[in-house]
């Protein structure tokens, strides 16, 4: 009977059984590059109406020399309909360097191990546009140094409390210092206290829903500077009870939030 001892322990029982087969299954799958994919269904985000990758592929369609930095698994450069006859992209992290060369080389760009640190690993004036989406770290008196007068940075970047809602169901309530970071007039600052000229800047703020605990566990393991130090075991009380919120309210809701900025370094290319 509905109510009963029984059917309360059974139905308890399949809702831990689903949350172990959820968590298992996302802290299980690779994270490698920067492809979202296995989160379609289990994840929506809403994306900026700018478009970034078609924005991007038509600067990079002008260029002579171009260099995408923090490229990820290059995805995002792979994308482009032309490269520039130089095209050198940048990365970190061991496995997307791996996933970034072999598919990049074969569209003739070339994926260069870098630490994310300065100084870039490049000669003064080596590029006429430098692109980057979603870098950790903008580092702007490099970027203007390898640009050639008149040439062009191009970034879509996260903005400031990003997926907050996430990250306080984890952490706690964020500082306000914390909370006001990756603000896009301060990147307006950065820049041009770098020479350039800031030429676009855009901000939106847009949904995101986690469909399950799943997604959000492979989220936090791929998005790694979202909650710190994350793992699986060091967070399952707070997984339990978010599976537990999901299954009877819906979706978790949190908000993204991207800017975009196109900046030029002053003077005519030499």
């Amino acid at each position: 009977m509905p109510g009963t001892p029984e059917n309360t322990n059974a139905a308890e029982a399949a809702r831990r059984a689903r949350f172990d087969a959820l968590v298992t299954e996302a802290d299980t799958v690779s994270v490698a590059g920067w492809d979202f994919s296995w989160l379609d269904g289990r994840a929506t985000e809403e994306r900026p109406s700018w478009g970034y990758a078609r924005a991007m592929g038509e600067r990079l369609g002008r260029a002579g020399a171009a260099l995408d930095i923090q490229t990820g698994g290059g995805e995002v450069l792979a994308s482009a309909p032309k490269l520039p006859p130089l095209t050198v992209a940048t990365e970190s992290w061991p496995p997307n360097i791996a996933r970034a060369t072999a598919l990049l080389h074969p569209l003739g760009a070339a994926v260069v191990a870098d630490a994310d640190e300065p100084p870039l690993p490049f000669g003064d004036a080596a590029f006429d546009l430098v692109v980057s989406r979603h870098p950790v770290t903008t580092w702007w008196d490099e970027i203007a140094r390898v640009l050639v007068p008149g040439g062009t940075y191009f970034s879509q970047q996260v903005g400031p409390a990003s997926v907050f809602e996430l990250v306080e169901y984890f952490l706690g309530p964020q500082p306000p210092e914390v909370r006001g970071g990756r603000d896009p007039e301060q990147a307006r600052a950065a820049a041009e206290a770098a020479g350039l000229e800031v030429v676009g800047l855009r901000l939106e703020r847009l949904r995101t829903e986690f469909f399950d605990i799943g997604a959000v566990v492979y989220f936090l393991r791929k998005v790694i500077w979202m909650v710190p130090g994350f793992t699986v075991e060091r967070y399952r009380p707070q997984l339990a009870a978010l599976h537990q919120q999901i299954e009877d309210e819906g979706p978790f809701v949190a908000h993204t939030t991207r800017f975009l900025i196109e900046a030029r370094k002053p003077g005519w290319p030499v």
